[in-house]
C-alpha cells in the first residue's frame, strides 16, 4: 500500500513538472513569436511615421521632424523596438527569473535609448534654432553653444542614471551620499591616486587628444616631447615619442595641467561651393558679388580669415557663368567641424537673399564639397 502510494505521488508530481514545463513553452514560443513581430514593427515605425507627418502635417512641422529627428532614425528605430519587446516580457512575467534577466538589459536599452534620442534633439535644436536665437538678440555665435551641449549631456546622462536606478529599486542618491561620506576619508589617503583619477576624468569630458592622435606637449622632465597618443589609462598616458619610438608613460594628473599642442587636429577642410548663373555678370556685378560672398563667408566664425577664392568659370552650354567659391573651415573636432557647416548653411542663405535683391538669382549645385586638408608633421 505503501509502495502504491509513494508511486502515484511521484507522479502527480511528474505531471505538474510537465505541466508547468508545457506552459513555459507556449509562454515561451509566444514571447519570441511577438519579440520577432516587434522587430519588423521597430524597424519600420520610423518610417511610416514619418511618411504620415509628410501627408497629414502642414510643411512647417514636417520640416521640423525632417531636421530633428532624420539624423536620428537609427537611434528611434532602436529605441522603438526595445519598447516593443518590452510589452512583450508580459508574457513570461510569472517566471520571474527569467524575467527579471532580461527586464534588466531591455530597461538599460530603453533608458539609454531615450537619453541618446533626448540629446540629439537637444543638438538639433541648437544647431538650426540656436545659433538663430542667438543672433537675434546681437549675441556672438562660437564655440560656446558646444560648451552648453556637452553640459545637457552631462545632466542628460545623471538623469538617466538616477531612472535606471530608480526601475531597478535602487536608491542611487542615498548610494551617492553613502560614499561621499566614506570618501572623505580615503581622499586624505590616497590623494596621489585621487589627483590622477581626477586627471583622467578631465581628459575623457575635454578630450584634447585621443589615441592615435600626434602632440607636441611640453613636460619639465622631457621637455618639449613629439609624440604619437598610444593609449589613455586609469592612471596615466602613453606616448609614442616620434625620433626614438620610446614609450613615455605620463601621469595622467600632469597631462590634464600641461601644455598640449594637437598637431593631427590642425587640419583644415577645404569647403567648395559652385553658384550658376544663367547669364554672363558684367564686371559691376562680379566686384558686388564678390563682396557679398567674401563678408558673408570672412565674418563667419571658424572660417579661416582670408581664404575666400573666387573665381569665374563658363558653362558647358556657354549660356551663362558657374563661380567657384573656395575658402577654409578650422575646427578643433567633428563637432565643431559640423557645427560650422551649419553656420555655413545659414551664410549660404544670406548670400542668396543679398543676391536676389541686386536681382542676381542663381543655382548651386549639391552637395557641397568638403575636402580634408592632412597635416605634413
Amino acid at each position: 500500500m505503501d509502495f502504491l502510494f509513494k508511486n502515484t505521488h511521484n507522479f502527480f508530481i511528474d505531471e505538474a513538472t510537465q505541466r508547468y514545463l508545457i506552459s513555459l513553452g507556449i509562454n515561451l514560443l509566444i514571447f519570441f513569436f511577438f519579440v520577432l513581430v516587434s522587430l519588423l514593427m521597430g524597424k519600420y515605425i520610423p518610417q511610416l511615421l514619418k511618411t504620415i507627418i509628410h501627408r497629414i502635417s502642414p510643411r512647417a512641422i514636417s520640416k521640423i521632424y525632417d531636421n530633428f529627428f532624420n539624423p536620428l532614425e537609427k537611434a528611434l528605430r532602436i529605441t522603438t523596438t526595445l519598447i516593443l519587446i518590452y510589452l512583450c516580457l508580459n508574457f513570461i512575467q510569472s517566471y520571474t527569473g527569467f524575467y527579471q534577466f532580461l527586464r534588466f538589459f531591455i530597461d538599460l536599452g530603453i533608458i539609454l535609448g531615450f537619453t541618446v534620442l533626448l540629446s540629439g534633439v537637444f543638438r538639433q535644436f541648437l544647431r538650426f534654432y540656436g545659433i538663430d536665437l542667438l543672433r537675434k538678440v546681437g549675441l556672438e555665435v562660437d564655440e560656446l553653444l558646444l560648451v552648453f551641449e556637452t553640459i545637457a549631456n552631462v545632466v542628460f546622462g545623471f538623469i538617466a542614471s538616477l531612472a535606471f536606478a530608480q526601475s531597478q529599486n535602487v536608491n542611487l542618491v542615498g548610494v551617492i551620499a553613502g560614499l561621499g561620506i566614506g570618501g572623505i576619508a580615503v581622499a586624505f589617503a590616497s590623494q596621489k591616486t585621487l589627483e590622477q583619477i581626477v586627471g583622467t576624468i578631465v581628459l575623457y569630458l575635454d578630450r584634447p587628444f585621443v589615441p592615435g592622435e600626434y602632440i607636441r606637449v611640453h613636460l619639465s622632465s622631457q621637455g618639449t616631447l613629439l609624440a604619437r597618443v598610444e593609449a589613455i589609462g586609469l592612471r596615466s598616458t602613453k606616448l609614442r615619442t616620434a625620433a626614438k619610438s620610446t614609450l613615455v608613460i605620463v601621469p595622467n594628473s600632469i597631462m590634464a595641467d600641461v601644455d598640449i599642442e594637437n598637431i593631427t587636429r590642425g587640419k583644415k577642410v577645404m569647403v567648395m561651393l559652385y553658384l550658376d548663373f544663367n547669364r554672363n555678370l558684367e564686371v559691376p556685378e562680379q566686384a558686388l558679388l564678390e563682396k557679398v560672398i567674401k563678408e558673408s563667408t570672412n565674418s563667419l566664425f571658424g572660417i579661416d580669415p582670408g581664404s575666400t577664392k573666387i573665381k569665374l568659370l563658363p558653362l558647358d552650354d556657354l549660356s551663362g557663368v558657374r563661380v567657384r567659391v573656395s575658402f577654409f573651415i578650422l575646427g578643433s573636432n567633428e563637432n565643431s567641424i559640423d557645427f560650422r557647416k551649419r553656420l555655413l548653411e545659414l551664410a549660404n542663405e544670406s548670400i542668396s537673399r543679398k543676391l536676389s535683391n541686386y536681382g542676381m538669382n542663381y543655382t548651386m549645385e549639391e552637395p557641397t564639397l568638403y575636402v580634408d586638408s592632412h597635416v605634413t608633421i
